[in-house]
Order: C-alpha cells, then structure tokens, then sequence
C-alpha cells in the first residue's frame, strides 16, 4: 500500500483540526463580554485541552506535510518550543486560578419565554462567591449576563435565594437579609449588577 498518497489529505485535516482548534481557543478567551454567547464562555472551560490538541495537530500537519522539505524540522521545532512552555504555563494558571465553577440552579422565567435565571458557585479560592446571570434565546444565540457577585469573606453576603418575582424581575437574598431586586430589559440586560461581599 503506497502511504505517501495518504500524506497530503492527513495533513490537511490535521491543519484543519489545528486551525478549529486554534479558532475556539480565541474565542473562549475572547469571551465572558456581558450580553455574550453562552456557548462561547462554555467553550473558554476547555481552552487547554482544545490548545493542546490543536498543538499536536499542527505538528502533525507540519510532519506528514513537509515530508522532504528543508522547512519541516524548523517549523516543528518552533511549534514545540514555543507551544510545549506556552500550554504547560495555561495548565498551571487553569489548575491555580480557574476552579470550574458548579450550575447550583438553571430556571425559567415564569410565563414562558426562553429566558432563564442561572446562579453558579464558583469553587476557586477559599471563600465560595456565587454568580448570578440571566440567560435569554435559544442556542447556538443564546446571551448572558451578570446579574450578581454574592459571598467572599463574610458568610453574611453568601447567596441564600435567588428567584423570579415576574418575567422580567429577580429577587436575590444575602443570608444576612439583605434583599435586592433587579429588573430586566425585553432584549435580557439587567438595569445593575449587585455586588454584596467580595
């Protein structure tokens, strides 16, 4: 069987692999802007393993595509030094800095509509901060943001409840008592973002 036909279509579709891999890895970074896409802030959890495959898939691409060329061993060397030291320091800061944060409640808003009130726990840190965000469309255009930072050092600013008072409304509850209430506009953004703790 004659492999060096099977050369030219592997590497392009480990440049395509590399190029999408690439691509996503931008756009999670990218992402976390208020009012944008849910699916890309999801993407942004999975930011080193997607660069790692892109990494390996470039080098693939550059091996199998470069067979004979004075060109392959420079380009692979260089992938290697700056990509290898680049994703091991990504690992690190993700490992440290970036404890996945937990869905502690995904509800709709009361009425229909596809807008939804979401609060998460992020578990990085010592002390737990919860998130709260309203999410609004359907996916892939689905949209969301920050309604509230509740938690840190005092457990008097943890979240006890967040909940709809009315499609367009939400009620969130320190476990101190304080109550603050946030109304949203028809196209999902909050009139404030409360910040209680810190």
């Amino acid at each position: 069987m004659d492999h060096t036909r099977l050369r030219r279509p592997a590497a392009l579709l480990l440049l395509t692999v590399g190029l999408v891999c690439a691509a996503a890895v931008l756009a999670g970074l990218a992402s976390g802007d208020e009012g944008g896409l849910v699916l890309l802030t999801e993407i942004h959890a999975y930011v080193v393993p997607l660069g790692w495959l892109g990494l390996a898939s470039l080098t693939g691409a550059a091996l199998l595509g470069l067979a004979g060329s004075p060109l392959r061993l420079p380009l692979v060397t260089a992938l290697l030094v700056v990509g290898v030291p680049m994703m091991l320091f990504a690992g690190f800061v993700s490992t440290v800095f970036g404890a996945a944060s937990v869905r502690e409640k995904a509800e709709p808003a009361p009425g229909g509509g596809d807008r939804r009130l979401v609060v998460e726990r992020d578990g990085s840190g010592l002390d737990p901060v919860w998130h709260v965000y309203v999410q609004q469309g359907d996916r892939p255009l689905e949209r969301r943001w920050s309604v509230g930072s509740f938690g840190g050092r005092s457990d008097a600013h943890a979240l006890r409840e967040a909940v709809w008072t009315s499609p367009d409304r939400i009620r969130m509850t320190t476990q101190e008592g304080a109550v603050h209430e946030v109304s949203i506009a028809p196209g999902g953004r909050p009139d404030r973002v409360v910040s209680a703790g810190g």
